[in-house]
């Protein structure tokens, strides 16, 4: 199993340090999550059927005009592979791990692939899987560009996999409008920008063929009753993602300027961001002992935004600190 962000029982077990005296920055979920609404009385008893409100709510959302609801996008990222035949698969690099690994597990042949790279590999793979906006880095594709790769794979019995689960905060990039056509497939996630990562629900938009074929590997009752009532809630609630939309925006603001105060020059979305960075294991090291746990990578290091200004003062004061050798 891989390692990802939002793994604090590591954070606890090595140092010692209990639940509640952590500060986690190691994922990119919004610390103010969707307040949850009361749930009917039968979504604890009832085999949890197909809820038309839910599609409804979720193309509404994404503008998708069809979807398949999914045990988070996860789910989705673990079943694809299954779907096709030994393929040649690109996956841009620097990227959320699991696609890669998904990939391979499932015998495909896999070749990782940086951004600024991936036009020159299109011809030349069966599938390719691109983040936008990126996890980790932030970087993003145009979708006009986008709908043009994933027109010339189509043509030739490909896929295009868009994984937009950062998307939220820039519906404008999104390409889940598209996805009637063959060939396009596209992750929604109400994880990140919800800040429900617990509840286990995201979206694959894509040609119906496809998401039939999908339904059929995941099999029945795989989103919770609790799952459908909530998510159906926080699609539909327009108030609540115009606020947390503007107050997300000053937050990613202020990561970004507070960084750049002190020589960290980042890019990423405005629910976190990285750099690069030569030695990320000692800043992570640094910062754990003072109590705030971050996401690193071989290359950089990524920040998700604190959930108070106790936490944003936390933030300040060792964030500042040079990262010092071990």
């Amino acid at each position: 199993m891989l390692e990802h962000g939002g793994n604090l029982h590591d954070a606890i077990r090595r140092y010692g340090r209990p639940r509640a005296e952590w500060l986690d920055l190691s994922t990119g979920i919004n610390p103010q999550a969707y307040p949850v609404p009361p749930l009917s009385a039968d979504a604890w008893h009832r085999l949890p059927e197909p809820s038309t409100a839910l599609l409804q709510a979720a193309q509404a959302y994404y503008g998708a005009p069809q979807c398949l609801p999914v045990a988070g996008t996860q789910a989705a990222i673990q079943a694809l592979p299954r779907l096709r035949a030994r393929s040649k698969v690109v996956i841009a690099a620097p990227s959320y791990a699991e696609h890669s690994y998904q990939w391979r597990q499932a015998g495909h042949d896999v070749n990782e692939v940086a951004y600024d790279q991936l036009e020159a590999e299109l011809d030349h793979c069966d599938v390719m899987s691109v983040c936008n906006p990126n996890n980790p880095t932030g970087a993003r594709i145009d979708p006009a560009v986008l709908r043009d790769w994933a027109a010339r794979l189509a043509a030739r019995g490909g896929w295009l996999i868009v994984d937009e689960a950062f998307g939220d905060m820039t519906p404008q990039e999104s390409v889940a409008a598209y996805t009637a056509q063959k060939g396009l497939i596209v992750f929604r996630s109400v994880g990140k920008f919800f800040g429900l990562a617990g509840l286990r629900l995201g979206f694959v938009a894509a040609h119906i063929d496809l998401l039939q074929q999908l339904a059929d590997v995941l099999g029945p009752w795989t989103v919770s009753g609790p799952a459908q009532q909530i998510g159906t809630a926080a699609l539909s609630d327009k108030v609540w993602q115009l606020a947390m939309h503007k107050q997300l925006q000053e937050s990613g603001t202020r990561l970004r300027q507070l960084l750049a105060e002190y020589g960290k020059q980042s890019s990423g979305t405005a629910l976190f961001q990285y750099w690069q960075d030569a030695h990320p294991a000692q800043f992570a090291e640094q910062t754990a002992q003072h109590g705030i746990w971050v996401r690193i990578f071989s290359h950089g290091v990524r920040l998700g935004l604190p959930a108070d200004e106790a936490g944003w003062q936390l933030s300040l004061i060792h964030i500042s600190e040079p990262t010092r050798p071990y």
